[in-house]
């Protein structure tokens, strides 16, 4: 009983019935009979002779030309492989499988019609109408190219009926939102984008030309190769197409440019027979002295003759499709025969090309033959046959066909064997394997498909169908259903939490738009001010014994040092640029050195100044004002030293760790030497050790002048700010190691300026009777009076 569908089926009687026809060629596939029929779409042709519509007459169909002898034989493998599961009582047992097969000249039109020719059951098609008298069609296996697969696959996922391709290898296809029913032998073009870019990189061509056919297999192709190509630091010189829809494919003018190119490396995405006229002009034009570099669709290819290319593509390389065995094959296409092979037009198109002769039809065509036409027996012999077509040592494409037979086989299988206790199925019903839907068939599988995200690993001990999903590894994704493998993301990019796609990596370093950042920049913007603050205020004071006290100009140079000090932190904030960080170290180093060198220097005029109890010794002579710049000068030019031979030897640079925390790209500065930048804080410590010490012992000397006191809490707390910074340096990453180094700068300078020069502010400000001679001199006097009497 015919079934009308949907609003079609609904419109044809009105048009009928108005005098109107929906007219479409009738479709001339040819099939086997069957409990269950497994359909295919096969480019026989490899080209097809389009007739210009003149729009006042019928179009005429279309005529395919360019017979191949490897393509037939994929039809064959299929063939053989539906026998095979015939034969093989423990496979559908009960069940007979037939076939049909259609020929779509790499058409896009003749694929379509070939689909609707298996769904509707009818030759002369029509869109959404089917009329189901026969055997039920389980799936349709094809087509090769990837853009005449979507087109089927669009229609296919409809009804949910599978398609299984066996050389379409397009991403878009591992879509299950568009692409519900789609399935393949072969696997998607990512892996083989990553193996020719690895492939460049190995040989070191990083200047490459990029020639692909124009269909949606060498668009996806080319976009993904040249992400894979930017990564491995591969240079595209062109990126041109092989146009289809004209006859030479655009040969000229690829072949020019292929010419005037410097690229010698090239990377060619096309069938066989679409790059043949590139490579025929390739060969009239004499190019020679470039490496081409080939897809699957066309590197293990028989259709060149090696004589006449043999110097145009001599030291091609090229990705090859996995081959298999098929036991038996080669001595079924030597058996057959026209009276027995599927498709008789096509079999008798095989007969002619293979041996040369004509079948005769009709009387009439005995009027165009000569004395040199042979007519066609059926009885010729295939002892002298020598073409691809009976070339079985590397099995590829045709095994994928092969492979496909067997994977429906399976799944008929399982859903023979379904049992209520283990069935899929809601309600623990089971289909009829006579009788069924075709979505029933994507349903019985060993194992679940594992989603995106996830990989499959092998069971040990059970079928390769029957394996487990396993997470993908941190820091690894899976984007397809059913991955055999995860892999990493680009280097700037991390899994999301599914596992299934590469989002960017955060960046991250101590910006002065972050609020950590802002805070610290702001304390050292304001406690460098302190500094000046107290130098303007020592410096109204200046003629006052206070601020003359042990060296004014000491304390002048050192206020200025400590408000460097303050400033220097801001070099940590903000991007770490090559300059800055090749420079902040140096400069932390270099300005502490100077202030620590200050203190030092003012810390030995304490105890000069007390222990020149005679005018002419030879302590007061040691003094005078020279002295103390010796020391800061000493002491400086020793961590100037340092620091330009770490700048000289391994000078700290720029770089992205992408190691440390995952998910993150932390921006920083890698000090180059780290047993130098360690030698550089060595130094620091060693200079306020000695002003520690010093001071510690002249402690005891009158309050009145001494700034010992202050001096040794300042250096207490500066060396306690260094020696905790440490290992809380080392155990932290990222911008917050950055932040410490920051902290201990702000604190052991803060201190530095708290206890040295707060005390005499607060005389400065607070009590200024004390800021007098006569003061300070009785203070030393009865502290030399209470000593004595003691």
């Amino acid at each position: 009983m015919c079934i009308q569908q949907l609003f079609l089926g609904l419109l044809m009687p009105t048009l009928s019935a108005s005098g109107c026809l929906f007219h479409r060629p009738p479709v001339a596939g040819f099939s086997r009979d069957g409990e269950i029929l497994i359909g295919a779409i096969v480019a026989v042709h490899g080209d097809r002779l389009v007739t210009p519509t003149s729009f006042t007459d019928l179009p005429s169909p279309v005529t395919c030309q360019k017979f191949h002898f490897q393509n037939y034989q994929r039809i064959q493998g299929m063939v053989f492989a539906i026998k095979e599961i015939s034969n093989n009582p423990r496979l559908l047992a009960n069940v007979t499988l037939g076939y049909r097969i259609y020929d779509s000249c790499t058409v896009l039109q003749r694929t379509l019609d070939g689909t609707l020719w298996m769904l509707t059951e009818r030759e002369d098609t029509v869109p959404n109408y089917q009329c189901h008298w026969g055997p039920q069609l389980a799936a349709i296996i094809g087509d090769s190219a990837s853009t005449r697969s979507i087109i089927m696959a669009h229609l296919l996922g409809r009804y949910r009926l599978p398609q299984v391709s066996y050389f379409s290898t397009s991403p878009l296809l591992s879509d299950r939102t568009q692409f519900p029913s789609f399935f393949r032998t072969i696997p998607s073009d990512d892996s083989q984008a990553r193996g020719l870019a690895k492939l460049l990189v190995h040989f070191g061509w990083t200047w490459v030309g990029l020639l692909a056919v124009d269909s949606d297999y060498g668009r996806q192709m080319i976009h993904i190769l040249q992400q894979e190509l930017i990564q491995g630091g591969v240079c595209v010189a062109f990126s041109e197409s092989i146009l289809t829809s004209l006859a030479d494919r655009n040969a000229f003018h690829v072949i020019q440019v292929i010419k005037t190119s410097l690229a010698v490396a090239v990377v060619i995405i096309s069938s066989d027979y679409d790059i043949a006229p590139v490579v025929d002009e390739m060969v009239r034009q004499n190019i020679t002295g470039k490496v081409w570099i080939g897809s699957e669709s066309w590197s293990t290819s028989t259709f060149f003759p090696m004589e006449k290319y043999a110097d145009a593509l001599l030291g091609s390389l090229g990705f090859a499709i996995h081959s298999g065995g098929m036991l038996g094959f080669q001595d079924y296409l030597t058996s057959v025969q026209p009276s027995q092979s599927p498709g008789y037009t096509l079999i008798r198109i095989f007969w002619e090309e293979a041996f040369g002769c004509k079948w005769l039809y009709e009387e009439s065509m005995l009027s165009s033959w000569d004395n040199n036409t042979v007519p066609c027996t059926g009885s010729e012999k295939f002892d002298n046959f020598k073409v691809n077509y009976n070339e079985v040592s590397d099995l590829r494409i045709t095994y994928n066909i092969y492979s496909a037979v067997y994977a429906i086989a399976l799944a008929l299988q399982d859903l023979s064997n379904c049992h209520p206790t283990d069935s899929p199925f809601l309600h623990g019903a089971c289909a009829n394997i006579l009788d069924f839907q075709p979505w029933q068939l994507p349903t019985f599988v060993c194992t679940p498909s594992c989603p995106p995200g996830f990989r499959k690993t092998a069971k040990p001990g059970e079928p390769i169908c029957c394996f487990r999903c396993t997470p993908c590894p941190l820091g690894e994704i899976s984007n397809h259903t059913d991955s055999a493998s995860c892999f990493h993301c680009q280097w700037d990019k991390w899994p999301n939490s599914r596992q299934d796609q590469c989002i960017p990596k955060i960046k991250e370093f101590l910006s002065f738009q972050d609020s950590l950042g802002v805070v610290l920049a702001s304390i050292s913007i304001f406690l460098s001010t302190v500094p000046i603050a107290i130098l303007g205020l020592f410096h109204y004071h200046r003629k006052t014994p206070i601020v003359k006290a042990n060296n004014r100009s000491i304390s002048y140079l050192l206020l200025l040092c400590l408000s460097l000090c303050f400033l220097c932190a801001l070099s940590f904030i903000g991007y770490p640029t090559h300059v800055k960080c090749l420079l902040r170290q140096a400069i932390f180093g270099i300005i502490f050195s100077f202030c620590i060198s200050c203190v030092l220097a003012k810390t030995i005029m304490v105890v000069i100044a007390f222990k020149a109890t005679r005018p002419n010794s030879d302590i007061n002579r040691w003094g005078r004002q020279q002295l103390v710049y010796k020391v800061i000068s000493v002491c400086l030019l020793l961590q100037v030293c340092l620091c330009i031979s770490w700048l000289c030897v391994s000078p700290p640079f720029s770089e992205f760790n992408t190691h440390t925390e995952p998910g993150k790209i932390i921006i920083e500065c890698n000090e180059g030497s780290s047993i130098a930048f360690w030698c550089m804080l060595g130094y620091l410590g060693l200079l306020a050790s000695i002003s520690f010490i010093v001071a510690f012992l002249a402690r005891q000397l009158p309050d009145s002048f001494n700034e010992a006191k202050f001096i040794t809490f300042s250096m207490l707390a500066f060396l306690s700010v260094w020696l905790s910074f440490i290992p809380t340096y080392l155990s932290t990453k990222g911008k917050y190691m950055v932040a410490m180094e920051i902290f201990a700068i702000l604190s052991s300078s803060s201190a530095l300026l708290f206890c040295i020069f707060v005390p005499k502010c607060y005389i400065l400000l607070l009590r200024p009777e004390m800021n007098s001679k006569q003061y300070l001199m009785g203070r030393r006097s009865g502290d030399k009076n209470k000593a004595k009497s003691s």
